[in-house]
């Protein structure tokens, strides 16, 4: 049985949503510092991405649908990037919020030391963190940057993928009709080559026996 118009786009629909659970939980999960939250930030990052490669996915199929269904299917995916903007937003902020923490603690345990009391250090430092910090987000955009260019590369990607395959498609249907003629055309030829041999034969039969006859009456009238 035939699968219904919408099960690819509501199988990447099914993936999206258990992305945004994981996005999820890693977001709102309880206080973790250091190393374990900047863990947890990567794989948000790389969770995020994967939705949106969901959402290219399911852009595509909404083309295959019928003109009846992409209304409603397009508004589903509207909600979906509006979802996805959000906890994008939210990775971006705990990003920057984590980036300050550290800065602040490297800060912190720097006053400890005897000689860090010096206040042009204390200053370098901080500029150099300030530095680190807006380093990190400005890498972060060009990464969301980079990977909404690859989503529109890739939803490119699959409409021509999703086009050459109808025309493939296409080719195979005609060749297949012109196999079909060929072997009606083939056939009326091998009939008419029949008929023309009957016909042949049928034509020879007669000069014969117009022939004995003629020659059968030239001996009754010799003899």
């Amino acid at each position: 049985m035939d699968n219904p118009p919408t099960a690819l786009f509501d199988s990447y629909s099914q993936d999206f949503q258990q992305l945004i659970n994981s996005v999820r939980e890693k977001l709102e999960a309880p206080g973790t510092n250091g190393e374990q939250r900047k863990a947890a930030l990567r794989r948000v990052e790389m969770e995020l991405d994967e939705a949106d490669e969901m959402i290219s996915q399911m852009e595509v199929e909404i083309q295959s649908m019928p003109q009846s269904l992409r209304g409603t299917y397009n508004t589903r995916v509207r909600g979906l990037k509006t979802e996805l903007a959000r906890w994008k937003k939210s990775a971006k902020d705990l990003h920057v919020q984590s980036s300050r923490s550290e800065l602040f603690n490297n800060a912190t345990s720097g006053a400890d030391d005897p000689y860090a009391d010096d206040a042009g250090n204390q200053r370098t430092r901080l500029l150099a963190g300030t530095q680190s910090l807006a380093d990190s987000s400005r890498r972060l955009e060009d990464s969301h940057r980079i990977a909404l260019e690859t989503e529109d590369v890739g939803t490119d990607i699959l409409r021509s993928l999703r086009v050459q395959r109808e025309q493939i498609e296409h080719t195979r249907d005609t060749l297949g009709g012109a196999d079909r003629s060929i072997d009606r055309a083939s056939g009326t030829l091998k009939q008419m080559i029949t008929r023309m041999y009957r016909q042949r034969y049928i034509t020879w039969a007669i000069i014969a026996i117009l022939v004995i006859l003629i020659v059968l009456i030239l001996w009754f009238k010799l003899s």
